[in-house]
């Protein structure tokens, strides 16, 4: 099993809330886990190479954007078909998250999951229409969840070192 040592775990414990935004982000988390500026860029880059950070990226804020009108779009797919599917339909650019969810049979049968933003409905609605075509045949039902107000949005978070 691969593991992290110690000064990986604070470097994430660092970084899991977001990169200060300021000019040097690296060197000021550097400065917060008294390492090196080129020491924690390493850091990262092995990270990445070893699958435990898959990148690093602005986050932007798309209720600001005017992007208020968001989707998770649910599909019925076959299931010989959904991780092929999946990748097809987590292309789209206007796709921010997909993926595959076990059913719960037999009030839920959607196991391919697509959010969707836009500034209107209108416009998810027309976006979804898009991955239904990208669906065809392949997908036996569908729906739509409408986000109605934002109850938490963080990523993963480690717990505290030693807790």
């Amino acid at each position: 099993m691969t593991t992290i040592d110690r000064a990986d775990r604070a470097l994430i414990e660092a970084t899991q809330a977001g990169l200060p935004i300021v000019p040097r982000p690296f060197a000021a988390i550097a400065e917060r886990i008294a390492s090196t500026e080129t020491e924690v860029i390493a850091r990262f880059r092995e990270l990445e190479r070893r699958g435990f950070v898959r990148r690093i990226a602005a986050a932007p804020n798309h209720y600001a954007l005017g992007m208020t009108a968001n989707g998770m779009s649910v599909w019925d797919v076959e299931d010989a078909r959904v991780s092929e599917l999946g990748r097809r339909v987590g292309a789209l650019s206007f796709v921010t998250h997909c993926y595959e969810r076990p059913r719960a049979l037999p009030v839920w049968p959607y196991n391919l999951f697509a959010m969707v933003h836009g500034a209107t409905r209108t416009e998810v609605e027309e976006k979804r229409a898009l991955i239904a075509g990208l669906l065809a045949d392949a997908c036996r039902a569908s729906d739509i969840l409408y986000s109605t107000r934002i109850l938490k949005k963080t990523g993963m978070r480690l717990s505290p070192s030693g807790g």
